[in-house]
């Protein structure tokens, strides 16, 4: 049996040095009390809206990031991982997850395919996100990846455990105001059971942290304002999908803990023969494709380095 831990994280937006600060506080308290893998969120330099600021705000892969994932993990003697806004040598900005042990960082993996407005702020990559540290294949996976099957089948009887986080933010209370509240109580159920869900099909544990607190940004090619909040939900499954340990959004910043068993077994669900695990509904599935529009234009505009 592990210790394992994963973080809910209350970032401020584009700020890396106190995000970077909050990470290692959070981390440490993990670490402290014994945990050997430790998970931080996606975005957990800078968070996550549409903001240039975070364009401004993205890395090298051996900055800052890197070297507080590596100083983590010789501090504790732990498996510590999250993904950050890294510009990397091409120019380009990729949401890389990054896994480091006592040794350094043993891997990588690009998220495959930007949600809604993150079109705006990094592409996508291509890789499997199987990565083996200690002995072990960890697989990364960054929140809509739990959404679809192309990652179940990436990772499925590959991996001993899948090592994840999320940025999911609600969805907004505007009028009708009914019917965007159902909406919203339909998105928060569905971030709330996917990192669970995901195990029951890739039959591995699974750590998974998240964001919490408070977002307000522009929204694109539209004249309002977003103001909404993270869905949090950081928790702990074994490879059966079973919670062993859960924060909540009303929980706030902090750290779960719990001891899982590193291995494989056979999955409980099978994936189904569509692209989405988990229905997303009309109005996420019609946010999806413009923003994607919108935000291609956007980033070939004002995000690449040429």
């Amino acid at each position: 049996m592990v210790l394992a831990a994963a973080v809910q994280l209350d970032a401020v937006p584009g700020d890396v040095a106190a995000n970077l600060s909050a990470c290692e506080r959070l981390a440490d308290e993990a670490g402290r009390s014994g945990a050997k893998v430790i998970a931080l969120p996606e975005f957990f330099t800078t968070g996550i809206g549409f903001l240039r600021e975070l364009v401004d705000a993205a890395l090298p892969a051996d900055g800052p990031a890197a070297d507080l994932l590596c100083e983590l993990a010789r501090r504790h003697g732990a498996m510590v991982g999250g993904s950050f806004l890294c510009r990397d040598v091409d120019g380009h900005i990729r949401n890389a997850y990054l896994l480091a042990d006592a040794t350094g960082i043993v891997g990588r993996h690009d998220k495959d395919l930007p949600t809604m407005w993150e079109n705006a702020i990094y592409t996508g990559g291509n890789d499997d996100g199987v990565l083996t540290a200690g002995g072990y294949q960890v697989g990364a996976a960054v929140c809509w990846e739990l959404m679809r099957t192309q990652t179940v089948r990436r990772l499925t009887g590959r991996i001993d455990l899948a090592m994840t986080g999320s940025g999911w933010w609600s969805i907004p209370a505007w009028p009708p105001r009914r019917l965007f509240e159902r909406l919203e109580a339909s998105n928060a159920a569905t971030a709330h059971r996917a990192a669970a869900d995901f195990a029951r099909y890739i039959g591995a544990p699974v750590v998974h942290a998240a964001h919490v607190g408070e977002l307000e940004c522009p929204m694109p090619w539209l004249p309002v304002r977003y103001r909404g909040h993270f869905e949090g939900n950081a928790l702990i499954t074994d490879a059966a999908g079973n919670i062993l340990a859960r924060r909540s959004r009303a929980d706030g910043e902090g750290v779960v803990l719990a001891e899982i068993s590193l291995g494989r077994q056979h999955p409980v669900y099978v994936a189904p023969q569509r692209f989405w695990l988990h229905r997303r509904g009309a109005l996420p599935a019609a946010v999806w494709h413009y923003q994607r529009l919108h935000g291609r234009r956007w980033y070939e505009r004002n995000a690449v380095a040429r």
